[in-house]
């Protein structure tokens, strides 16, 4: 029985360690998606260049443009790698009505969709 506990418990970690790797990058796509609700209505068709954030490790860069924010990997970083990210973020706003759709757009950085 003590085993099986202590078993979950390392799995708990295990899914949950996703959403502490992506805690700060969240916090700020957060304060971007905010700031689309109370004090910009967009960024501007070429974004938001003095608003452009890096998270401090500088793993990853957020650009606002109009009201997508695009999240990119600033290493090398393959398909998977993007995927997972995707796949957080997406989660991460699953039932947050200002967020529209999280996806991958052409140039293969993550888009989060604040469009109206």
């Amino acid at each position: 029985m003590k085993r099986f506990i202590v078993f979950g418990f390392i799995l708990t970690l295990l899914f949950s360690c996703g959403n502490i790797k992506y805690g700060e990058l969240f916090d700020i796509t957060d304060e971007f998606v905010e700031k689309l609700q109370t004090t910009y209505q967009s960024y501007g068709m070429f974004g938001g260049i003095d608003d452009t954030k890096y998270t401090k490790d500088k793993e990853y860069k957020v650009f606002p443009m109009g009201r997508l924010i695009n999240v990119r990997i600033e290493h090398y970083a393959d398909d998977d790698e993007y995927e997972s990210l995707r796949k957080a973020l997406e989660s991460h706003y699953s039932g947050d009505r200002r967020v529209n759709q999280v996806y991958r757009n052409q140039a293969g950085t993550i888009m989060i969709d604040c469009r109206n």
